[in-house]
Formats: C-alpha cells, structure tokens, sequence
C-alpha cells in the first residue's frame, strides 16, 4: 500500500535537511583509498558510522575454506582481500514488517595516471551537481544513501519495523566473495536492494564474469639470433587472436537471451593486464596476461570455464611452438554467473512507487552488461534483488563522478521503499 502523501512529504523533508551530513559522509567515504586490499579503513569508518547510530554489529573476516567449497565463489589468488566485511543489523521492537538487505560494497579500481584525472581522485571534489572521485559513482555514495535513507526515517520519527541488514562488503571488484560471505555467513531477508549507480532504473540482469590468466613460456635468445628464439609475447598475442574468435562465437548466441539479444556486443573479452620479457634486447621467455570475459544469463560458469581451456588448448595443439610448450591458463579471480530478476514481484512493486512518487516518472528496467553483486542474492537466496541507483559518469574511468541532484532524489527513493516495505514504528522516546 503506497505511503499516506502527509508521512512521504515528511520523509522527503527529513531527507533534504539531512542531505549536507550525507554528502560530507560519502566525501569522507570517496577520501578513503579502497583498492583490492586496503580497505580497512574506509571499513573501520563505516563500523563506526553504523555503531554510532545504535545498530547491532559484526565484522568478521573472509572464510577461505568456506569460499573454496561454494560453487559461485571466487578463485581466491594473492591479490585476494582480506579486509573484513561491515554489518550493521537493525531490529525493530515488534517484527511486524518484512525484512531487506541493504548491500553496498566499498573496494574500488585503481586510479590509473593521476595526472589524467582533472582533480585528485581521492579529494571528493564538487563542481556544480558533480561528486568527482573515484568510488564516488561505483558506489560509495549509493552505501551513503543508504545510510542517509534510514537517518532520514529516524528524523522524522520513525524506524523499520522490519529487521535490515546494513551491509559493507569488498572484494566486489574482482571475485563477489565480500557478498558471498555475507551469505555464508547466514544472513537471511525478505527482498535484498543495492544502490549502485544504474541510471535511476532498475537493473532487470547481468552477465556473469571470469577472470583468467594465460601464461606463455618463450625460448630466449639475443635479438641478432631471433630466428633461433621463441618469442613468448608473440605466442601470447597469438593465443589472444584465438580467443576473440570465442567471443566471436559466444556473442553470435547472444538470441538465446532475450534480454541481451538487442545488443551489438553484450559478452566482451578484455585484455586488462599484460605482462612479459626482462629485456629489451633479448627475446623474451615469458609472458602473462590476464582476461575478463563475460557470459549470458544461465550460462554455467564451470562449464564455459572448461570451454576456454578446451579452446586454448586446441589452439595450441595447432600452432608450431606453442604445440610443445602449452599456455597455462589459470582462473584467478570471477566465477560468477548471471542472474535475471524476473517481473512481478512485490518488492519491484514497492520499488516501482517509491521511484514514482521521488522521481515524477515510472521506474524502467535494463540488462547491464557488468557483473553486480545482486547474483548472489537473487542465485543463492532466491529472493527478490533491486539493483537501483543513481545516475553516474565514468565508473572505472577518468574522472568518475556522481550527480549530487540524482542521489538526493534516489535517496528518497529508497527511504520510501524501506517505509512501505519493512513497515515503520515509532522511534523511541
């Protein structure tokens, strides 16, 4: 049942005097450097943000065994985080409404040359409706919301009768095992939302993800004898031709998902890191690099896993050197599938109305051609999984940014969500 019009414009007023906290509070976050592994600060931040506010709390650390015997986990390796996961636990005084997951995760990529940003990448700089920063998009203001949302219902007199996780997870950026762990380690709801930067829609899929590396062995000789040689580089970038013809192939299966059929290109492989050779004047001996990859909506990982390496290896078998000196490929990071989170749920109901009533428009829904940890939820939990957000400029690039106008909005959208969904009760007196 919508939310009585007197009790939403006094949410939306509590949101907008809160607004200026939430905006220094995701500054504080965006200034927090949270690269793969050193996330402990910008954790130990948000432990005390979400004591402070009275919730229950837990942190715990990243169960490697655990991980292994999950068929959705990561491939663990020795960049794997061990920065611990955030929960901050609300519990009503009578559980008379639903439950809800309120995920964000706080690792971020690397900043790449600091000199091509326009201003620092950890200054959380604003210029007119923009945040600039990195993770200020991807999605450390969307977990700030989150937090600004629920600040908002206890402003204007109220809490969630319903219990709600608050949950701060890492590892978002490489594996999903910060979001896996939080499900291994027991926590249950009715319905599960995560604010990342979708546009002010609803992410309807995602693809599923795989990280590998292939690592190429060489035969080194001096430049004037390179005939006599093996060039590792060279085997490697031969063995990168041979996988676009699989992604070639792979995307030419692109109907069998209607969500993903009207796209050009929806399963891209991306060479994002390459290494090799310890001289200029001899041939190089040794080469790695390392891919991402993604795969449609009920695609098995373990499967398509096995199907690159049946393809690498048939290449090899085929090529003159490689023949006798076959890559090694190696899953070092996502295992991840896709998800699709089907229509007609109550949960999307609610949604719906709350972005209507905050936006003035109807909510829309997309495919996303990233990986979001919304799989985990919507796989392992089977419960509904709202993946909405704001709207965002260059995640992973350049001058990331967030629009200021678009989070305040979204914001409200989502402390309206959490009235009608987990219900409110008085805050005590």
């Amino acid at each position: 049942m919508a939310l009585d019009k007197t009790l939403r414009d006094t949410i939306e007023d509590a949101v907008s005097a809160g607004f200026d906290e939430q905006i220094a509070f995701t500054s504080a976050l965006v200034a927090c450097a949270s690269q793969r592994g050193e996330e402990h600060t910008v954790q130990d931040l948000i432990f005390r943000t979400l004591k402070a506010r009275g919730y229950a709390m837990d942190r715990f650390e990243m169960d490697r065994e655990a991980l292994a015997r999950h068929p959705g986990a990561g491939r663990w390796s020795d960049t794997h985080s061990e920065a611990p996961i955030v929960v901050g636990i609300h519990r009503p005084r009578q559980e008379t409404g639903r439950s809800v997951i309120l995920q964000g995760h706080v690792d971020v990529v690397p900043t790449g040359p600091e000199h091509m940003w326009t201003h620092p990448p950890y200054e959380a700089t604003i210029e007119g409706d923009w945040m600039y920063g990195r993770g200020a998009g991807d999605m450390k203001s969307g977990f700030a919301c989150l937090i600004g949302a629920l600040d908002a219902l206890r402003a204007a007199g109220y809490q969630p009768a319903g219990t709600c996780y608050v949950q701060s997870v890492v590892e978002e950026e490489s594996t999903g095992d910060g979001a896996l762990m939080t499900h291994l380690r027991g926590y249950k709801a009715d319905a599960a939302l995560i604010p990342e930067p979708t546009g002010e829609s609803l992410a309807r899929a995602n693809v599923g993800v795989l990280w590998f590396q292939v690592a190429v062995e060489g035969f080194p000789v001096h430049v004037q004898e390179m005939g006599n040689g093996a060039n590792a580089i060279d085997a490697a970038m031969r063995v990168t031709a041979s996988l676009r013809e699989l992604e070639a192939a792979w995307n030419a299966r692109k109907d069998e998902h209607p969500l993903f059929a009207g796209f050009d290109h929806p399963l891209n492989l991306n060479i994002g890191k390459i290494a090799g050779g310890d001289w200029a004047s001899s041939v190089p001996c040794w080469a790695t690099i390392d891919y991402r990859i993604s795969l449609l909506p009920g695609w098995n990982a373990a499967e398509c896993a096995k199907e690159i390496e049946d393809h690498i290896a048939a290449f090899a078998r085929a090529d003159s050197y490689l023949a006798n000196n076959l890559p090694k490929v190696t899953f070092n990071g996502f295992f991840a599938e896709g998800y699709v989170q089907p229509e007609g749920t109550e949960a999307e109901a609610v949604l719906a109305r709350a972005h209507e009533s905050a936006m003035g428009e109807p909510l829309g829904a997309h495919a996303m051609l990233a990986y979001l940890d919304a799989r985990v939820y919507a796989l392992f939990d089977g419960i509904p999984t709202l993946c909405y957000g704001p709207k965002s400029r260059a995640s992973h690039g350049f001058d990331e940014s967030v629009s200021l106008s678009s989070l305040k909005r979204t914001t409200l959208s989502i402390a309206l969500f959490i009235a009608e969904w987990c219900g409110l009760e008085p805050v005590e007196g």
